[in-house]
Parts: structure tokens; sequence; C-alpha cells
């Protein structure tokens, strides 16, 4: 393995250093190299190129932003016997703290970004020879991203569609959804989410909902901070509505309300926010029982019922 790093990397020197780690989907390892430190992720799973290439391409989505700081991604390589390795700029991290609030303002300001554009191009649109093309990024006005990327380890479809909630039930309910009759044959599950399916497009009556570019995995693990300022990373990005984003990173404690009032002074709550953030941390959970068991069941089916009250 590390002498494919060193080929493709073009490096002669590759030191490993700092202790080897790993979440639940991936092992990662630090590494010296001619042109600075790296951090390598490694997964044997068949489908680890496609999971690497979404996240690597999510990676890229946020930078361009000039937001909030996400490691660079360097590169997707195959492994000889199967699964591949992801390369990323190695950046030195500790635990969210300090700059708590300041996460929160970015993530806002992140999910403002397209709105702004959108604006900015309306404006434009009035100017002769200032069209779309001479904005830096493109304005997007549908739900989805560019390439499939993974939640975990589970692929997620991303085909653009201009209403939210069509997409949200297709590609990320149903999908799981899909997932929980395949394994387990739930019956009380299917039959909750055959009458929970209908009620859905009510909850975003009177809501206008511009796509927003999304981190699309943001729970404590996820984010970090170095001495200059809040560090995203593991994304699982897409296009769709910034309250998604909340529902995991208030379901499992490590965001203090700081990050929250920070958020919520640039993008205040509307109308139906608390009915629609259970709704989006059912995804949460229902993705949980697929990846850690029938441990999740539970609070899946609690959350269907509270909704369909």
């Amino acid at each position: 393995m590390e002498k494919i790093l060193k080929t493709e990397l073009k490096t002669s020197v590759l030191k490993a250093f700092g202790s080897s780690g790993g979440g639940y989907i991936s092992q990662g390892q630090a590494y010296e190299t001619d042109s600075g430190r790296v951090f390598v992720k490694v997964n044997h799973k068949p489908q680890a190129r496609k999971m690497f290439e979404g996240e690597m391409a999510s990676l890229e989505a946020i930078q361009k932003t000039d937001i909030v700081r996400v490691p660079q991604p360097i590169k997707v390589i195959d492994l000889p016997g199967g699964g591949a390795m992801f390369v990323m700029e190695y950046l030195k991290m500790k635990s969210l703290k300090r700059y708590c609030s300041k996460l929160g303002e970015q993530m806002a300001d992140l999910h403002l970004y397209n709105q702004k554009l959108g604006e900015k191009l309306r404006k434009e649109g009035n100017t002769i020879g200032k069209g779309a093309g001479h904005s830096e990024s493109q304005y997007v006005d549908k739900f989805g991203f560019h390439t499939a990327t993974c939640c975990g380890y589970i692929a997620q479809v991303n085909e653009w569609q201009s209403d939210w909630p069509s997409f949200f039930i297709r590609h990320r309910l149903q999908a799981q959804m899909d997932l929980i009759e395949k394994d387990y044959g739930d019956r009380e599950a299917r039959e909750l989410w055959s009458q929970l399916k209908l009620k859905i497009p009510e909850m975003f009556c009177d809501v206008e909902i511009v796509p927003a570019l999304l981190h699309g995995d943001l729970w404590a693990g996820n984010v970090a901070e170095d001495d200059s300022g809040p560090i995203i990373f593991d994304p699982a990005s897409f296009y769709g509505h910034s309250e998604f984003e909340l529902a995991i990173a208030g379901m499992f404690g490590g965001f203090s309300s700081c990050f929250f009032s920070a958020y919520h002074s640039k993008i205040p709550k509307a109308p139906g926010f608390e009915k629609r953030n259970k709704l989006y941390q059912l995804f949460n959970y229902i993705n949980h029982w697929n990846h850690f068991g029938t441990g999740y069941r539970g609070s899946t089916l609690n959350v269907m019922r509270k909704l369909l009250k």
C-alpha cells in the first residue's frame, strides 16, 4: 500500500506519524511526504472509490465557496485487492470549543451562499453583457448533487429534482426505508411509513426553500478547530433544505447552544421548524438503524408516531 502511495504521490519520503485511527467506516493514517503532510483514509469495501469520490466532490464544492475550512482533497487511489484510498491535506485538529459560534455563522453563510448567487445573478441579468457566465460560481436552482455521495457507507442518489419534498421523500427517506424492508421486513415500520409519506408535503406549506449547499452529515465527530478557526470534514454534500443540516447536529450532542444561536441569528427558524426538524431527525435514525442495527428501531418508530400526531 505504501509503495502505491509513493508512486501516486510522486514522493521519495513517506513516513507515517501519529497513531493510526479510524471511524466506523474507514481507517486513517497521517504521513510526511516531499510536499508536506497528508492524511490518508483507507477502505477495503468494493464501493470505496464511489464513496471517496463523493467525499472529494463534496469537499471541493464546500472549498469553492471560500466560507468554511475543509481539508484540501488530493487524490482517490484504487487498491489492488479492491477498495480505495483517499489522500487529503493533513490538518492538526482539536475539539471544537473556542470557535463554536464562528462555525454557526459560517454554516449559515454556507447555506445562504447559493441564494446570494441567485440574487446577484438576477441583478446581473439586468445588465447587458453580464450573463451567468460571468459569475465565478453557477447558481443551482434544483435539489441534488452532480455525483452520488455516501452517508456512512450507504450510497445516496442525488438526481436533480425541482421539488424539495419529492427529493427528500424519494432519495432520502424512501431509499433508507427500502433497505429496512430488505433487511428486516419490519411490518410496523412499513405501516407507519406508508401513512407518514402522505403527510410530509403538508409540512412544507408556506415555506420557501432555496437549494442550499449542505455538508450533509454534520455531527460533532465531523467538526473540529485549529488555532485559525473551525474545520469541517467527512461531508456527504448535496443541495437541499438548510434545516436538514441542523437535525443531526442537534441529535447526538457535541454542539453547544452558541453554535445554534449564531446560526439562527443569520437564518431565523421558519414557521413549522420544530416539526420538520423531527422529520429530518427521522432520516438519521433510519440511517443509524441501517448501519448499526435494531438498537435504533425504537427511536425510528417513536419519531414516526410523533410526526403522525
